[in-house]
């Protein structure tokens, strides 16, 4: 099955810890429901590897690991039980919020094109340029959103 990932927006962590309460923990996206909150459904897209590349690919500037500042914020003493399998929840930086919802239209298909060919995603047979652009253009439109609600992306991870 894989790795679930779901990105969403919110206010602050304790928006975070009260939706994670309210949903046993998630997911945020449910086949054949409405989104819970404001999120992009994003399958096999880690954050720090698979949308860092994305990232590093808008600002062209080679990929580093701590691009997109990722840090673990739900739930709380995971960092010490290494034998935590999730779900848990990331919060991304500002300034990857920010990459993201600066992204231009005509840069879009280009980006894409780039991220379909990462070596990451090499083994999924449903990431071509035209899926990769429209997930995509969710997330610039997630943080276009989170950004002028002065909100921060989060990303719900589970095993």
């Amino acid at each position: 099955m894989g790795v679930l990932y779901d990105y969403f927006r919110a206010s602050d962590e304790e928006a975070v810890a009260k939706l994670m309460a309210a949903t046993d923990g998630g997911p945020l996206v449910r086949a054949g429901d409405s989104p819970i909150v404001d999120a992009v459904d994003a399958k096999g897209i880690d954050p720090t590897v698979t949308l860092g590349k994305v990232v590093s690919f808008a600002l062209d500037v080679p990929w580093a690991t701590d691009l997109i500042g990722d840090r673990l914020i739900w739930p709380d003493g995971v960092r010490e039980d290494l034998e935590y399998e999730g779900p848990w929840v990331v919060a991304l930086s500002e300034r990857a919020r920010d990459v993201l919802a600066d992204i231009p239209d005509d840069r879009m298909p280009g980006l894409a094109d780039r991220w379909s060919r990462i070596e990451e995603l090499s083994h999924y047979d449903d990431m071509q340029p035209d899926v990769m652009l429209s997930l995509l253009r969710e997330f610039v439109g997630l943080a276009g959103r989170a950004r002028a609600h002065g909100d921060r992306i989060y990303c719900w991870i589970c095993l």
